[in-house]
């Protein structure tokens, strides 16, 4: 007889920054309507948490390739 995991698989990363925002969006709407039972509302903040750093490696990740795109320094944001 084979034994199941009673552990849930770990939700995969995000396929990119967009998609991370996206869904930390929906779980922060689905947390605030507070309609979530405790044990999902749990779930839902540790994927956010998830979320949120993923987002945050991928703003330093561009913030670090727009350095070395300007010889290292990181210049203003302008859109003219």
């Amino acid at each position: 007889m084979a034994k199941t995991s009673s552990t849930p698989l770990a939700p995969a990363a995000p396929a990119s920054y967009e998609d991370a925002l996206s869904e930390l969006d929906r779980l922060v709407a689905a947390m605030e309507s507070g309609q979530l039972p405790l044990d999902r509302l749990l779930e839902s903040y540790k994927r956010g948490a998830d979320l949120l750093s993923f987002c945050r490696a991928r703003l330093d990740a561009v913030e670090q390739q727009v350095k070395v795109l300007e010889d290292g320094q990181l210049k203003p944001w302008t859109t003219a």
